[in-house]
C-alpha cells in the first residue's frame, strides 16, 4: 500500500433520483466551504470501517439520509491529487483514493443538509447528465465522466 502514501481512504456516492429509471438525475450539491463547487456526496473512510459502511455514515452526515439501493460499485479505486485551492485544507493529504458507488434514492426521501453540526453542503439540485459537467468542480469533471460511463457501459444507467 506504499503507493497509496498521502492519499486519503475516501468513498463517493453517484447518487440517482427515485424517479429513475424512468427519469435519469443525479444528485449534485454545493459546497459551503468551497465558493461555486458543486459535487456528489463524498467523504473518508474511518479506521476499521468498510467503504459500503462509509457510504451509509456519509450520505446520513451530508444529506441527512442514508436509505438507498445501492445499484452497482466502481470495480476499483480512483487516486486523484487535490489542486492547491484544497490541499492546505486536506493538509497532510496531497490527494484521495476513492471508491464510487452507484445509489439510488428511494421513494419520499427528505434530503436534510443540515442534519450534521457543521453541513458541508448548502444546497443541492437534480440535473441531467449534460448539465452535470456544467455545473460540478472543474477537477472532478474527468473523474465523474470515467466513473459515470463506466456505469452506463455496464448498463447500470
Amino acid at each position: 500500500m506504499s503507493e497509496d502514501l498521502g492519499y486519503r481512504p475516501n468513498v463517493s456516492a453517484v447518487i440517482l433520483s427515485s424517479k429513475y429509471p424512468e427519469k435519469c438525475e443525479f444528485f449534485i450539491a454545493h459546497r459551503s466551504d468551497i465558493k461555486d463547487a458543486w459535487q456528489f456526496p463524498q467523504g473518508g473512510i474511518d479506521e476499521g470501517e468498510s467503504p459500503h459502511e462509509a457510504l451509509i455514515r456519509e450520505l446520513y452526515e451530508e444529506i441527512g439520509y442514508n436509505d438507498i439501493e445501492v445499484i452497482a460499485e466502481f470495480p476499483s479505486w480512483i487516486t486523484y491529487d487535490f489542486p492547491k485551492i484544497v490541499s492546505k485544507k486536506m493538509y497532510p493529504f496531497k490527494g484521495q483514493k476513492q471508491k464510487y458507488f452507484l445509489v439510488r434514492l428511494k421513494e419520499d426521501t427528505r434530503i436534510n443538509l443540515s442534519a450534521h453540526k457543521s453541513p458541508e453542503f448548502e444546497e443541492y439540485a437534480f440535473v441531467t447528465y449534460e448539465e452535470l459537467f456544467k455545473r460540478v468542480t472543474y477537477f472532478k469533471r474527468r473523474i465523474y465522466k470515467r466513473v459515470i460511463d463506466y456505469f452506463i457501459k455496464e448498463g447500470f444507467v
